[in-house]
């Protein structure tokens, strides 16, 4: 495994590939969370808000993809992580997750993160600052 410290501009931290979204992960998100909105778990209330069935929460994407930083904490800490919602996720996607070096100085490294459908599709594209 590659050490952050060692990375320079334009490495990539190894892909995750989670498991296709499942409707227990996102009602147990929803009790983790007490985001109870109903359009992430009950088919009927997502098609009458005018959705093609349920979707993720936000949040649920954006909390899976620091996951990538994980075997990495004995190195630092995420110290700055900001992200723009560029698509939705559905029951059934293959979410990938991607960290690339943009920037590297003495005690900082900044990535820019990304996590994809299995189309390539972006759903989740941000900035996270990982401090040593």
């Amino acid at each position: 495994m590659n050490r952050i410290v060692d990375l320079q501009q334009g490495d990539r931290l190894p892909l995750i590939q989670l498991d296709p979204v499942s409707r227990l992960d996102l009602i147990k998100y929803a009790g983790a969370s007490g985001d109870f909105n109903p359009i992430h778990t009950i088919d009927a209330e997502a098609e009458a808000a005018g959705l093609p069935g349920i979707i993720a929460h936000g949040m649920w994407t954006m909390g899976n993809l620091a996951k990538i930083f994980t075997p990495h904490l004995e190195e630092g800490f995420i110290q700055h992580y900001a992200i723009r919602f560029k698509g939705m996720v559905f029951l059934g996607d293959v979410i990938t997750l991607k960290a690339t070096v943009v920037e590297k100085q003495d005690k900082q490294v900044t990535f820019e993160v990304q996590a994809a459908n299995q189309s390539d599709k972006d759903v989740l594209k941000g900035e996270l600052v990982f401090a040593f």
